[in-house]
């Protein structure tokens, strides 16, 4: 009978987060205020060529290099940040080798590292959710081949000192130090010059959160020429689509749309954090368009609440060290007075 390995067979589904689209959507992270005017009128000038013929996706990759500041050879685009991770797990993870980060994160780690046959070294956070340097550093061992950190982090959307991230990376020299910057643009600090200090060090960015363009799956893997190179020896010549292709270079030219959307966000998270003040509940502080707020015991009446209101909120309780705990995506415009408006009732009917 045939079988796959059995890293695969152990490895729990990963389904679609989508539950429903008809609410308010503030469980997914996604962009509320959408993408920038440029990009929609690119998208009206799409002909039959660019979607008969295969994509290029070197000049995208070009584009992106000089946007960044890196020669082209540093950079790979994937078809989402997803892609970024699988390629870079794929590339240094097997059988008896050891993936390393600390909890909680981004979902997908563990559960690539587990696919690529990979033990697992999770490692417990701070009290406060930051990120535990001095543990990472105590767990790093001959086997470790890839250490991923996000920064800013996804649930809790706090953020590690740079110097404390390049303290890792200095630490683990046969060991590929990922730097999931995937929500940089609403921090603004970013490990990419260190880029030519380090022949270990990875960043990866994402066009589908202050772009708006997640439908479209850009991502974006940069580091050192040589091990690009290596990654570039497997990734299929036509992974992303001409469609998104074709849109990259009207997402990164419109940076008026980038500051306006930020700006919305820091209104939109003081905001929601007001909430929080007014009925106690603690929340971190967020560099990212979301926020962990802890409900406590009774989150699931919230989020059940919310959704009757018509707004979907993600309860993150199943991550280490968030039991109790929503991540709640911050809206633009009048979706802020919804969303404040629903925190609100659903608090007082949970508390009744």
């Amino acid at each position: 009978m045939l079988k796959p390995r059995e890293a695969i067979t152990a490895l729990a589904p990963y389904e679609s987060p989508i539950s429903a689209r008809a609410a308010l959507n503030l469980d997914l992270n996604e962009n509320l205020a959408g993408c920038a005017p440029q990009v929609l009128a690119r998208l009206r000038r799409l002909t039959v060529e660019d979607l008969s013929r295969y994509p290029q996706r070197e000049l995208g990759e070009q584009r992106v290099a000089g946007f960044l500041g890196v020669s082209p050879e540093q950079v790979l685009l994937t078809n989402g940040a997803d892609e970024t991770l699988t390629f870079l797990f794929a590339a240094y993870l097997a059988d008896g080798y050891e993936l390393l980060f600390a909890d909680p994160t981004f979902v997908m780690y563990p559960m690539l590292g587990q696919a690529f046959g990979a033990k697992l070294v999770r490692v417990p956070p701070n009290a406060d959710l930051t990120l535990p340097t001095a543990e990472i550093l105590a767990h790093i061992s001959p086997r470790t081949r890839v250490i991923a950190i996000a920064n800013p982090n996804n649930p809790t959307g706090t953020v590690a000192p740079t110097r404390d991230l390049l303290q890792i990376v200095k630490a683990a020299p046969d060991a590929a130090v990922l730097i999931d910057e995937a929500y940089f643009d609403f921090h603004g600090e970013t490990l990419l010059p260190e880029l030519r200090n380090h022949s270990n060090l990875f960043v990866a960015r994402t066009f589908s959160k202050v772009y708006g363009l997640a439908g479209l799956r850009i991502g974006v893997l940069i580091g050192p020429t040589q091990q690009i190179g290596y990654i570039r020896r497997f990734c299929p010549p036509f992974n992303v689509n001409a469609v998104a292709l074709a849109c990259l270079d009207a997402a990164i030219a419109d940076q008026e749309f980038v500051r306006g959307y930020m700006s919305q966000i820091r209104h939109g998270r003081e905001q929601v954090e007001w909430v929080c003040k007014e009925f106690n509940l603690h929340y971190w502080p967020s560099e990212t368009n979301f926020i962990l707020v802890r409900i406590g015991s009774d989150v699931t009446r919230f989020t059940r609440a919310m959704q009757r209101h018509g707004v979907m909120v993600r309860d993150s309780s199943a991550q280490p060290g968030c039991q109790g705990c929503v991540r709640i995506t911050i809206p633009v415009g009048n979706q802020v007075d919804i969303l404040r408006a629903a925190m609100r009732d659903s608090i007082k009917e949970m508390r009744r």
